[in-house]
């Protein structure tokens, strides 16, 4: 059984909303890439949040014909793995913690399909890819795709303009809530 899943799944892309992962996606499957998709965000806030974001991201999935999985939300552990950094600055060593929290969770399904994996937060300008490489490294099967290379950021939003996608101006944590910017109203 798990030949057939790994003949699936080439790599599997942690996926933590429609509008980063659709440049990624996009950019995977022209390269002739097997991807599925894994929607593990406990980082979010609100169980709400969490099914907005994840409709978009099945929206997504089904319109490339993708496997999507979902891990379980579980935003009390994902407290724990960060508690003693909830004070830290957007982009310091609360996010570094939340990235490995993530990159955990995607490691151990990679694992048990038999596939590499990484991440579509690499896409984002407010993400250091370099932080999120050095976070992967310790898996040997994670691969670091810099999504921000080549336009990624400017073609994924253009996709998720074209497509209606939900656009969120948080990272989902509740902690990231107080550096947000309101958004004008679309």
């Amino acid at each position: 059984m798990e030949r057939s899943l790994a003949a699936e799944c080439e790599i599997l892309l942690h996926i933590c909303c429609a509008p980063c992962g659709v440049g990624c996606v996009e950019r995977l499957l022209n390269a002739g890439r097997k991807v599925r998709l894994y929607y593990s965000n406990s980082n979010i806030a609100t169980r709400e949040e969490f099914d907005k974001r994840l409709e978009w991201v099945r929206w997504l999935a089904e319109k490339n014909r993708l496997v999507l999985e979902v891990d379980t939300y579980d935003h009390a552990a994902w407290l724990q793995a960060v508690q003693g950094l909830e004070q830290e600055p957007e982009q310091g060593k609360r996010c570094q913690a939340c990235f490995g929290w993530s990159l955990a969770q995607t490691a151990q399904r990679a694992r048990e399909l038999g596939c590499t994996f990484t991440t579509t937060l690499t896409i984002s300008p407010h993400k250091s890819s370099s932080i999120l490489f050095a976070v992967g490294k310790p898996y040997p099967h994670f691969e670091p795709i810099d999504f921000k290379k080549q336009n990624g950021f400017l073609r994924g939003r253009q996709l998720a303009k074209e497509y209606g996608f939900y656009l969120q101006n948080f990272c989902g944590c509740e902690f990231s809530l107080r550096s947000c910017k309101p958004r004008p109203a679309q």
